[in-house]
């Protein structure tokens, strides 16, 4: 396995925890303003 490879495996890796992490932030986020629960439960 190339460095090249493994660099693009790992990079592939961090952006998919990045963009995981950034969906939950979003979720904290608007579920503050709008006064729910963070995992599912009534927003009224």
């Amino acid at each position: 396995m190339t460095l090249v490879r493994k660099r693009c495996i790992i990079l592939l890796i961090i952006a998919v925890i990045a963009f995981l992490l950034g969906r939950l932030a979003v979720r904290a986020v608007i579920n503050l303003l709008v006064g729910g629960t963070m995992f599912g439960g009534n927003f009224l």
